[in-house]
């Protein structure tokens, strides 16, 4: 087991780690969680050997092998195999010493060791984990070189995943990953048999794959059993007895205090309040909760326009000349949620792109909405930003007519504070800077949002909150991100980005990952992995994808009833706490009255219309309860 004994460990003045202790035993999956900047990769560095602690000590079983993931991405002229291969320094070099011996005891010696190892298995494992990770046939036989620094990191994860050691230390592996590479990942985590410790901002992630939450704030470990939704309870449950406790200890300092104070120069009370005193200075006190800091935000919303916002009429989307999307016949209303699916390279960006207006069809017609105003979120749009600039001035160039006050109203909607608006950009964290898009994307109040990986850099309470910001929101999202909790709590329908173009995928996340997981493998990986074909095993396979899409469509009619619903009531609630707000302001009450019942009867309106939608929603679970207690 892994055991850490009073680690205590600085930077500078800063104390990141003050005496803690855990034990992680053998064979767990523990996901590893705290604030941003509380000292989880410090701790990854620590237990990995590149940093050495202040104090205490780091106990790791001798016979361990210890892999961490690391920020240098290969990139010579190896192919894609050769570098998994190669990272296996046991097998590498028990190859060479094949290669190269003379001696027929030491080849015999050799060709044993090999076996032990499962080399002969070594290239179908290897290429098995590249494939998972969104790398063909073709590809894996490319040189690093010829790839992105995203792609080599891939590269980079699938060598440490193949070397398979004792103590697998992982520092947000997705990072780098599309939403088809994470569920392959999640499934490859769920059946590691080794020590897991996993650093991620998806809960989805840290709910699947950890069986254990280990806790860092105020430089302790504490250890939670459960994945992260049960962490989260108990720790609330933990942090309310706290203050419980605090509250009830406050009210007994004061209660003694008052004996004190009362009777500290009485003769004949003397006595008791100089005990009292010495109790009153035993009294350890109960430390106030340390609150995770919460960053709100919202998306502005826009003005109403009538369906549909967009029209998509055979189109067909690509570069110079050459598709690499067509057939795409598709609307966008405006109260869509709409997610895209499918393997990076499919062609989801181009997809964005063409509705963003950003790149204008090959072929086909766009019938768009005159007032249409669209908020485009990529990935690149960080690293354009002026980082000598502040919020408060990008702001201001991009919206030169907006007063100052209206400028820091919107950068305030997404958490800026006065302070915060003036801050240099480059000085900013990733996640202020995805805030920052958000509120450059939104100033001119969109009615269609394309969202593309918004998610990135965002810790688990952002994340929550863009959820949040994204059922709040008046307007039409289309969404890609590799964070399924995201996708499921917000997205209606979905849209497959496959083959060459774009089809509705009737269905939830639960079936996209079976849809992941069922996918054949290529005839290259069937013979480098021995397989035989099987025919009776593809026969069944096929004919249970067919009972599912069956299944999936009989039920669809369900699921958008009941999506559709919570969406209604999302909005509605929304409503109702906007006009909530109105009405506690003490000068509407100052005032005509007319508008004071016309707020009144509004509400009155919405609550009417909530009743009706929970229940519609009510009703429509029932009917998924039973539907789904009669599948198989």
């Amino acid at each position: 087991m892994l055991r850490l004994n009073s680690l205590t460990y600085r930077v500078g003045a800063r104390v990141l780690l003050d005496q803690a202790d855990a034990t992680v035993d053998a064979g767990h999956r523990v996901g590893l969680v705290g604030r941003n900047g509380a000292g989880k990769t410090t701790l990854l560095r620590l237990i990995a050997g590149e940093l050495e602690p202040d104090g205490g000590s780091i106990a790791i079983p001798g016979r361990w092998r210890v892999g961490m993931t690391r920020q240098e991405a290969p990139g010579d002229d190896r192919s894609l195999l050769e570098t998994v291969l190669a990272a296996d320094e046991v097998l590498a070099r028990l190859t060479r010493e094949a290669e190269t011996a003379q001696d027929p005891h030491a080849i015999a010696e050799v060709h044993l060791r090999l076996r032990d190892v499962e080399a002969h298995t070594a290239e179908a494992r290897a290429a098995r984990i590249l494939a998972g990770l969104g790398f063909d046939d073709a590809a894996q036989r490319q040189p690093c070189s010829a790839f992105s620094g995203g792609w080599r990191m891939r590269v980079a994860l699938a060598a440490l995943l193949f070397t398979a050691p004792d103590l697998l230390l992982l520092d947000e592996p997705t990072n780098h990953l599309d939403l088809e590479a994470t569920l392959w990942l999640e499934e490859w985590l769920r059946g590691y048999p080794g020590t897991l410790l996993l650093v991620s901002h998806d809960r989805g992630l840290l709910n699947r794959v950890a069986g254990e939450i280990l806790h860092i704030e105020g430089g302790k470990l504490t250890l939670y059993r459960g994945g992260w939704d049960r962490f989260e309870n108990t720790r609330r449950e933990r942090l309310e007895a706290g203050e419980k406790a605090r509250a009830k200890q406050q009210a007994e300092r004061a209660h003694i205090q008052a004996f004190i104070d009362r009777f500290r120069y009485k003769a004949s009370k003397a006595k008791q309040a100089q005990s009292r005193m010495r109790m009153l200075a035993r009294m350890q006190p109960v430390a106030a909760a340390a609150l995770d800091e919460m960053i709100s935000f919202s998306f502005p919303d826009p003005d109403e326009l009538p369906p549909p916002l967009l029209v998509l009429d055979r189109i067909a989307a690509g570069y110079d000349g050459r598709a690499v999307l067509s057939r795409l016949s598709l609307r966008l209303d405006p109260d869509d949620r709409i997610a895209l699916l499918g393997a990076n390279g499919n062609g989801k960006s181009t997809l964005m792109k063409l509705l963003a207006g950003r790149l204008p069809p090959l072929d086909g017609d766009i019938a768009r909405s005159n007032k249409l105003r669209v908020g485009y979120f990529a990935q690149h749009q960080a690293e354009e930003l002026d980082l000598d600039a502040t919020p408060l001035l990008a702001l201001s160039r991009l919206r030169p007519r907006d007063t100052e006050t209206v400028v820091r109203a919107q950068l305030g909607r997404f958490g800026f504070s006065q302070e915060r608006a003036q801050t240099r950009i480059g000085d900013l964290s990733g996640g202020e800077k995805a805030r920052l898009l958000f509120a450059l994307m939104t100033a001119h109040r969109p009615h269609l949002l394309l969202l593309d990986e918004p998610s990135n850099h965002l810790d688990i309470s952002a994340r929550q909150m863009l959820v949040e910001s994204i059922n709040g929101f008046a307007g039409a999202v289309v969404l890609v991100s590799h964070d399924p909790h995201v996708l499921e709590l917000t997205a209606d329908r979905f849209w497959l980005v496959e083959d060459g173009t774009v089809t509705p995928f009737e269905g939830d996340m639960d079936d996209y990952r079976a849809h992941v997981a069922g996918r054949a493998a290529s005839p290259g990986e069937q013979q480098r992995s021995g397989a035989t074909g099987g025919e009776a095993a593809a026969v069944n396979r096929k004919q249970q994808r067919r009972e599912a899409a069956e299944r999936r469509e009989a039920l669809a009619p369900l699921k958008k009833r009941l999506t559709t619903t919570e969406r209604r009531i999302g909005v509605l609630e929304a409503e109702r706490g906007k006009l909530l707000e109105a009405l506690a302001d003490p000068a509407l009450y100052e005032g005509e009255s007319a508008r004071l019942a016309e707020l009144h009867k509004r509400l009155a309106r919405i609550e009417k219309d909530t009743a009706a939608a929970e229940e519609d929603w009510m009703v429509a679970q029932e009917a998924w309860d039973a539907a789904q207690a009669e599948s198989p």
